[in-house]
């Protein structure tokens, strides 16, 4: 609004999430930050975001640097199968403004800030020192129709393929539904989730066979 000056949003990771997150953001008029440890990364969102937007490498100083004048923070990190880092502590709560917003879109893979647990559409919030907390574990069934047709138009190549070849053959001769894999025959195929549970990993190819 005229008068007013912009809110500061913090989004840690820059991938998918995180940029989509970027744009909602700053097609509001807020500034952005978006942090990420890959230089890479930050360099291609540096060119294609506008000048509302600026990039930061993720680090634990830069974090807590960035937590203190932010209004909305969205906890953006994934690691493939393996449970998120947490890069905001319970401590550093302490350190924000009354007030202040965490979304943790990574709550289903254990979140990336310490005090999230996942919540519900029916009850979405909650607040721990006065910072509200959004962890709603299936955050696209707030516009369920939309979320199904993107799901389906991403998912339906790979279940006609699993329907027409089974699932090994599938698996053996699509690398994407290899990756896929996690429990093959009671085994943990996955590195990341074995790790995550602390069980014993089995390589894929051992099972595929």
């Amino acid at each position: 609004m005229p008068g007013v000056k912009p809110a500061h949003v913090l989004i840690l990771g820059g991938g998918v999430v995180g940029t989509q997150a970027a744009k909602m953001a700053a097609g509001l008029g807020a500034h952005v930050t978006i942090m990420d440890i890959s230089l890479p990364r930050l360099r291609y969102l540096a060119d294609i975001m506008p000048a509302n937007v600026q990039t930061m490498m993720s680090n634990h100083y830069a974090i807590l640097e960035a937590i203190q004048t932010a209004d909305l923070i969205v906890g953006a990190v994934l690691i493939p199968g393996a449970k998120a880092p947490h890069l905001i502590t319970r401590e550093m709560l302490k350190k924000m403004r009354p007030g202040t917003v965490v979304v943790d879109v990574a709550v289903d893979q254990g979140g990336c800030i310490e005090t999230c647990t996942p919540t519900t559409h029916e009850n979405p919030t909650f607040i721990i020192d006065e910072v509200v907390h959004y962890c709603v574990a299936n955050m696209p069934g707030a516009v369920p129709y939309t979320s199904t047709l993107a799901l389906t138009n991403a998912t339906l190549p790979y279940t006609l393929e699993l329907a027409q070849k089974g699932w090994k053959n599938a698996c053996l001769e699509n690398h994407e539904l290899k990756l896929g894999l996690n429990v093959v025959e009671g085994k943990i195929v996955y590195k990341g989730v074995a790790e995550a549970f602390g069980l014993a990993y089995t390589p894929v190819a051992q099972v595929l066979v």
